[in-house]
């Protein structure tokens, strides 16, 4: 007898309750995207949008798609959760990716550009260049780009070119004999990329505007002059990503900054995972490009424009119009850059809400310890902290200066680890204590400890986040700080700062929660209590906000505490594996995903708690890595007044959200929340700056 869809699954493990991870992840990408469609986003930030997005899929083939690219071919079909083996998940994110960039370039095509121009912001096309722009595009290709060309005709002396990841190239057609006699009927021209790909022209040319021409509109005029005596019947722009994750074996290396050093260099030339290529390259050609990069049919990508859209932010930086950006807003500054951080921590906690709130009292507290002659030690983790960081210069002031100064520097985050290299060598020279956490995990908790004598007696100041010690994405991304001079707080630092450096047992925690150890324990624990009053017909309420979910047990964990009456609410920004609304299992469940101005990258939980109402924050989402493989903190916030502002800025605004917001259904597919006519415009974002920034 055949099963009646409409009845509850029998099983928590069956595949039709999860979301596929990478379907997931291609579903978050479509709503960044949909900012760019969105009229009410400024103009120039509707641009930004279209090249973030073009970024964070590069990113994702040169990770995701080339890890199920490896699996496949070592046969390893093992499906995931959902029942999908690696080479399913392939086929379909093929066809959703096609969709993304056919919806990429139908919105730069179609609006953007056409409104940039409205704008006098202009973008010139070769056909549309006047005699003047040609004369300047011939110069420039003279003077600045022909020098450093290398072009590379293609024959038994000359095989394909390696061609860079995520470089520009261009694939050119010829016809004739060269001075040596040889009529290879194919080349290929690298772009370098020390050439800036937008070019704005001189004031003279722009007609009052800004305008702008592409260096690949200007090597394809151009590019006759690189094969003199030949003629070009073609010439086309691709493009090629390549596996850019980078593998050491941790156990058998003596040194990992030297093992990374060596393997850094393989991520410019990986195995290829992708080809895109303009999308009036001939079929005949762009079988050619694929079969030189063993490039299956689903693995080749058309585009009708650049085949680099993140280049386009340069226009965004250069175009200085501040009403086609989002309004400026200044950071509230909580504590004023001459005040005594430590007086101020005596006094009571600190919570700041970044981006509304400044995260200058976090790098002042480390300014102030370093320069304090009563701070005997300082411990940081570091995960990412940006070029010419202030938290690295107080760092290394702080060693000149003959303080205990230790940097846990996690070298292997990705892409950033050539930077955490070079400032791993900057601390090591400065005289800091610099290590790299655990072998086989990451180091992924932010933490900062400060030790300092006061009185004969040693006290512990600490700061823990939700984001990373970077400046910039403090004003990006939204996230917590805590500040604190709790014993029992700074206790728990230490502990797993010890963890990190030296070697023993870990340590039961006065109030931390740390994966892998005890983070995920807690959480199931918590779920489970929450089940239990429900069935005891108790109030039972749990609402969290994250990154992502991914991890079965908690999935799981979730399935049961909805199936029991728990009233559940998430708040998840991009990956969700859990299917909510599903009769019998998820009814219970709500998921919602805010998409704006600012990266949501707040983890918080709340649990009911029999009327305790507890709260926490994070630097871990549910994802199998964050629970399992990586050293995570998770801390509460127990001060009623900060508890109930992460209560009201971190979940209740974004639950009455109807702007930016997303709610996922039971078929896993995204749908927009409008707010009802008449109803009022309730942008949590918008709220936030208002209510918390300086305008």
């Amino acid at each position: 007898m055949e099963e009646d869809p409409s009845d509850p699954p029998s099983e928590l493990d069956d595949p039709n309750l999860y979301i596929n991870r990478e379907f997931s992840v291609l579903a978050f990408f479509r709503r960044v995207l949909s900012m760019a469609a969105r009229p009410e986003t400024p103009l120039l930030e509707r641009l930004r949008f279209l090249t973030i997005t073009s970024t964070i899929l590069d990113e994702f083939f040169e990770i995701r798609v080339a890890g199920l690219k490896q699996r496949a071919q070592l046969g390893l079909s093992r499906p995931g959760p959902d029942g999908l083996t690696p080479l399913e998940t392939l086929r379909g994110i093929s066809e959703r990716v096609r969709l993304i960039v056919d919806e990429q370039y139908r919105l730069l095509n179609g609006h953007v550009l056409p409104s940039l121009a409205e704008a006098n912001i202009v973008i010139l096309r070769r056909h549309d260049w006047t005699p003047a722009v040609r004369a300047w595009a011939a110069r420039h290709f003279e003077d600045q780009v022909a020098p450093v060309l290398t072009p590379v005709g293609l024959d038994p002396a000359h095989p394909f070119p390696r061609v860079l990841n995520k470089g520009l190239a261009m694939i050119v057609q010829l016809e004739g004999n060269d001075a040596f006699g040889r009529s290879s009927e194919h080349a290929v021209l690298h772009v370098p990329r020390c050439l800036p790909r937008v070019l704005p022209l001189p004031p003279e040319l722009c007609d009052g505007g800004l305008t702008f021409v592409l260096l690949s509109s200007v090597v394809h005029a151009h590019v006759d002059g690189a094969f003199p005596g030949m003629r070009v019947t073609g010439c086309h722009q691709f493009r090629v990503t390549r596996n850019a994750d980078l593998w050491v074996e941790e156990e058998e290396v003596e040194d990992l900054l030297d093992a990374l050093k060596g393997q850094l260099h393989h991520r410019r030339f990986g195995d290829a995972v992708r080809v895109e290529v303009a999308s009036n390259c001939s079929d005949a050609l762009t079988t050619f490009l694929q079969e030189q990069f063993s490039l299956a049919d689903h693995d080749v990508y058309r585009v009708d424009g650049p085949v680099n859209l993140h280049r386009l932010s340069a226009i965004y930086d250069l175009a200085d119009r501040p009403e086609l950006n989002f309004p400026r807003f200044v950071p509230a500054l909580r504590a004023p850059s001459d005040h005594d951080m430590f007086g101020l921590l005596d006094r009571g906690d600190m919570l700041l809400h970044h981006p509304y709130e400044s995260f200058t009292p976090v790098v002042d507290l480390l300014r102030q310890a370093a320069e304090d002659p009563d701070v005997l030690a300082i411990k940081q983790t570091v995960y990412r902290t940006g070029a010419h960081s202030p938290f690295v210069e107080a760092l290394v002031q702080a060693a000149r200066a003959g303080k205990e100064v230790t940097a846990v520097i996690e070298l292997r985050a990705r892409f950033d680890e050539a930077a955490n290299i070079g400032l791993a060598t900057q601390l090591q020279e400065a005289g800091a204590h610099v290590v790299y956490g655990v072998v086989g995990y990451k180091t992924h908790a932010k933490m900062l400890l400060v030790v300092r004598r006061e009185g004969g007696n040693l006290k512990r100041y600490t700061h823990l986040g939700t984001g990373n010690y970077h400046t910039g994405t403090a004003r990006a991304y939204t996230d917590f700080s805590y500040l604190t001079s709790r014993k029992d707080i700074g206790e728990d630092v230490h502990h797993i700062f010890m963890q990190l450096t030296g070697l023993g047992r870990a340590k039961r925690l006065h109030k931390l929660l740390q994966s892998p150890f005890t983070l995920q324990r807690m959480l199931l624990e918590r779920m489970a209590f929450e089940a239990e009053q429900a069935r005891q017909g108790k109030p039972a309420r749990i609402i969290a906000k994250m990154n992502a979910l991914q991890d079965p047990a908690i999935i799981q964990a979730l399935y049961r505490a909805s199936q029991a009456g728990v009233s559940i609410d998430l708040l998840i920004r991009g990956i969700c594996c859990l299917r909510p609304g599903v009769p019998g299992v998820s009814e219970n469940i709500r998921v919602r995903s805010t998409v704006g101005r600012f990266l949501e990258h707040t983890r918080i939980v709340y649990f009911h708690a029999a009327g305790e109402e507890r709260v926490y924050l994070a630097s871990a989402d549910w994802m199998g890595r964050n629970l399992y493989r990586r050293v995570e903190t998770c801390f509460p916030i127990e001060d009623e007044a900060l508890k109930a502002r992460v209560l009201e800025e971190g979940l209740f605004r974004y639950l009455e959200d109807n702007v930016g917001t997303w709610e996922l259904g039971p078929d896993g597919a995204f749908t927009s929340i409008v707010a009802e006519e008449g109803a009022p415009r309730r942008s949590a974002q918008e709220q936030l700056i208002a209510r918390l920034a300086e305008t």
